[in-house]
């Protein structure tokens, strides 16, 4: 990769080069095309520079999703700041972590939330901004002057820092390069047949991998358009399907399709792709998918750190309940706690190099070094198997193994045959301190209707697993806690119900 084949001059490129076409269309609002939204990204870059943030600098985002903060990201990338976006349901005591470590130059958030921030960080320049494009970033791009000028980048500066979840202890800060970007989306737009007149439909939040970097480089390095929605909702996503022909979601979006009366084969009949990521998509999903559009997800698995790492093929098989194989140019091996590989078909942790593995954590080089190898495999503490031709099965996270009596319960594989119950819509296996088993095996079941029992678990699983992997009780929720892309939060599942066997 040479110097000036960075992320930031592709995205420069192909905005000029596709200067007439439609980029971003808003449903019921505008459509932006590729010079407009340069454009804007072009005002920004001034408005950063009054703003005294520079090559380097972080820009702290948690703003809701609209077309200028994705011309705000671009102007970062041009003015040469290092990209900082963070969860926009964060409260100011939450957000007051991310200013203290990130140390911004500027924070830009809601423009609701401007005199609270504005009170809170007296330090910092302060700007807001609106779904609707209100606030004082907006006012200070229009009296300023846009430049085309880039600032200089080189393959192995920073990008982007994106903060992990921070399920167990603080979040930390991923430092994604230009590299580490612009390889994956490369790879991703050859793997996936990205085409010229692709039209994505977008309903993703955009402070993550999934929505920010997987579905808008997509689309921005090839010239094709998004339709852009503020949020998921059933209706509007089925309305806006038949001007679409890909889109990314997380397993929440699947579900919740099958689940309204509206939506039928007829609905997505133009669509060439959908594809799941960002948590794991159940077997039962993906067959009821298939049975009722008659489409077979896509299913692919990545992470804050690494972006996208595995999928599903375009042209192939694609296995329900698997990752498919590893990207090109990324190694994947299944290994045991001490980095020796594993023999196919053995569970272990997932440990992966490539041009999209993270330069480190920011601020953070003893954990840095704590979660890569020696030999610079990066441990990504999701525990697989292998088959023999490659293909990657996800059977949890290693803090999520269960260690019941000494012996080792994968949640991945006691959930899959709960989900098949009848009566449950969905579970969360996790352990729990036991007095006799030092963790007991717990089913939280989202139930259909009525409530599931254990004994109507552990009748229907019986011949299916070994005693010690099944429920020592089970417990009904009316939904599972998620975070914001659809992951289980099996940390506060733990948490709610630790006293359980006490």
């Amino acid at each position: 990769m040479a110097a000036e084949d960075t992320l930031t001059h592709a995205l420069c490129a192909s905005l000029a080069e596709h200067a007439n076409r439609p980029c971003l269309r808003v449903p019921g609002g505008r459509t932006w095309s590729y010079s407009e939204l340069d454009a804007l990204s072009q005002r920004l870059v001034g408005v950063l520079e009054d703003a005294g943030a520079g090559s380097g600098d972080r820009v702290l985002v948690q703003a809701g999703k609209s077309v200028e903060a994705v011309a705000l990201y671009l102007a970062c990338l041009r003015r040469g700041c290092v990209y900082v976006p963070i969860n926009t349901a964060y409260t100011p005591a939450e957000v007051a972590y991310f200013v203290d470590n990130a140390a911004p130059a500027v924070f830009v958030c809601a423009h609701d939330q401007g005199a609270e921030f504005l009170a809170a960080f007296a330090q910092l320049r302060v700007l807001t901004l609106g779904i609707a494009g209100e606030g004082t970033l907006m006012e200070a791009a229009g009296s300023v002057a846009g430049t085309a000028a880039i600032a200089e980048s080189a393959p192995d500066d920073v990008a982007a820092v994106l903060y992990t979840s921070g399920t167990t202890g603080r979040s930390k800060g991923a430092m994604l390069t230009q590299r580490n970007l612009l390889s994956n989306a490369r790879v991703l737009i050859d793997l996936w047949g990205w085409r010229d007149d692709d039209v994505l439909l977008h309903a993703l939040p955009i402070f993550h991998v999934h929505g920010l970097f997987v579905a808008l480089h997509c689309v921005l390095l090839t010239g094709t358009e998004a339709l852009f929605l503020p949020r998921f909702e059933p209706e509007p996503v089925m309305h806006e399907m038949a001007d679409a022909t890909v889109m990314m979601g997380v397993p929440t979006f699947y579900t919740r399709l099958l689940d309204h009366p509206g939506f039928t084969a007829a609905a997505c009949a133009g669509m060439r792709l959908f594809i799941s990521g960002s948590a794991p998509l159940t077997e039962q999903t993906f067959k009821a998918w298939e049975s009722l559009t008659g489409h077979r997800i896509l299913e692919r698995y990545g992470m804050s750190e690494t972006a996208m790492i595995t999928s599903n093929p375009l042209d192939g098989e694609r296995v329900p309940g698997t990752v498919g194989y590893a990207l090109p140019e990324v190694s994947v091996r299944i290994a045991d706690g001490s980095g020796t590989e594993l023999p196919r078909g053995e569970v272990g942790i997932i440990e992966i190099t490539g041009p999209n593995v993270f330069k480190g954590y920011w601020q953070m080089p003893e954990k840095t070094a704590e979660e890569f190898r020696s030999d610079g495999y990066f441990i990504t503490g999701d525990m697989a198997r292998m088959s023999e031709d490659g293909r990657v099965r996800i059977v949890g996270r290693a803090k999520d193994l269960i260690i019941s009596g000494g012996y080792n319960v994968y949640p991945k594989e006691v959930e899959k045959l709960i989900d098949d119950v009848a009566g449950v819509r969905e579970c969360a296996v996790i352990g729990l301190p036991h007095p006799d088993f030092g963790e007991g095996v717990v089913a939280v079941v989202v139930p259909e209707g009525e409530g599931v029992s254990l004994s109507q678990v552990r009748q229907a699983l019986e011949g299916q697993l070994a005693n010690f992997k099944q429920p020592k009780e089970v417990v009904n929720l009316p939904e599972l806690p998620r975070n914001a892309m659809g992951k289980v939060q099996k940390n506060a599942l733990r948490d709610q119900f630790a006293d359980l066997f006490s």
